[in-house]
């Protein structure tokens, strides 16, 4: 009995709340589809929705479309020779700080 109250509660829950999400924040189908979804499947259609139909708070879909490296556009490739000079000028910098003793960095202070 309790159980079932559960479950209805979660699946009034789940309804509200993917009606109540801007349509951005939608991933996968459409707004439509992922309301019918959690109003046809009760408590499966809500897990679905919590699972990977509904995106972070403050970010987008388009935002959430790279989950993982392997999705993620290749990286800007650049020449050894152009590695090599921002090598140099990291050190350079290294250097200057050192010689200037910066006491403006963060960190622990002797």
């Amino acid at each position: 009995m309790i159980g079932g109250f559960l479950a209805a509660v979660f699946w009034v829950f789940s309804v509200v709340d993917c009606i109540a999400q801007p349509a951005s924040r939608h991933r996968g189908v459409p707004k439509g589809v992922w309301i019918a979804i959690v109003v046809v499947i009760p408590v499966i259609g809500g897990l679905l929705w919590f699972g990977i139909g509904r995106t972070r708070r403050g970010r987008t879909a388009e935002q959430e479309q790279y989950l993982t490296l392997d999705d993620a556009p290749p990286a800007k490739q650049i020449s050894a020779a152009e590695q090599e000079r921002l090598i140099r000028e990291l050190q350079d910098e290294l250097a200057r700080l050192d010689e200037r003793g910066d006491t403006d960095t963060p960190g622990p202070r002797p």
